[in-house]
């Protein structure tokens, strides 16, 4: 079974690469379930119900997402309307949403999903490798196929949790960070593992945003407007091969398409 899995989207030039460059790769790659994380999708923070409406009916299956999810307010009237539509599971009970689902693709086959928050460098929210435990036994009965959103900043943080599921899961892919690493591999428990996928949307920015606004920020630590850039869109993000029948990783590939102009 093939699985793409789609690095942060980025305001509107991310839901464009998604728009026209999507049906081409589901096509040329032959992909059989489609995940990516819509976190920054609205002007960059958060997502509303039209974005994820859109996405939907742009042949994403689930979306996951980060510490982001809460930035548009309206989300909580509807984060519980789409079961497919994730925030990290540790975030503390009570909270709207759903942390894990299980999907079914075209053909039958069930893909479990389980989006995870770090804390290294981030709200200490609740414990993602308990968390993790706790949503593998929920839905490991269901399906063989589990793929884990880790968004999070620190390295260290995703490469411990990959060793840590290693076997338990069919991959561990970071998110956060917007900028695609090299490290791609398969574990030895047969978990295919990232420290990131990359990011979906503007490259002609500082991961996402106006290049000006961020570097003032730096220069004067004084707060201003973060708008989305606009140029060199790309989408990045992982297809990974997984055997159905025991739910292991046979390949990780690396993914990045240019939008033509």
């Amino acid at each position: 079974m093939k699985i793409l899995f789609i690095g942060d989207i980025v305001g509107k030039p991310g839901r464009r690469a998604i728009r026209e460059l999507l049906p081409e790769i589901i096509c040329e790659h032959r992909i059989d379930f489609v995940i990516a994380n819509c976190e920054n999708a609205a002007a960059g923070f958060g997502v509303t119900r039209e974005i994820v409406e859109e996405l939907y009916a742009n042949h994403v299956n689930v979306l996951t997402s980060g510490n982001h999810i809460w930035d548009k307010k309206e989300i909580r009237e509807f984060a519980e309307d789409y079961k497919t539509l994730l925030r990290p599971a540790n975030y503390p009970d009570g909270s709207p949403g759903w942390g894990s689902v299980v999907m079914p693709n075209s053909s039958g086959v069930f893909v479990g999903v389980i989006n995870l928050a770090g804390r290294v460098f981030m709200k200490p929210i609740d414990c993602p490798f308990r968390t993790a435990e706790r949503e593998i036994e929920k839905i490991k009965n269901t399906a063989r196929i589990i793929i884990v959103d880790i968004h999070a900043e620190a390295t260290s943080e995703k490469e411990a949790m990959g060793w840590f599921l290693d076997g338990r899961v069919s991959a561990v892919l970071g998110t956060h960070t917007h900028v695609q690493t090299a490290d791609e591999d398969i574990l030895p428990g047969g978990t295919a593992y990232i420290t990131d996928v990359g990011m979906t949307g503007p490259f002609n920015s500082i991961i996402g945003i106006k290049k000006d606004a961020i570097l003032e920020r730096f220069l004067t630590q004084l707060p201003n407007k973060f708008d989305v850039a606009k140029d060199d869109v790309r989408l990045q993000g992982v297809i990974l091969d997984v055997d159905s029948k025991s739910g292991k990783a046979v390949k990780i590939e690396r993914l990045t398409e240019r939008l033509r102009y």
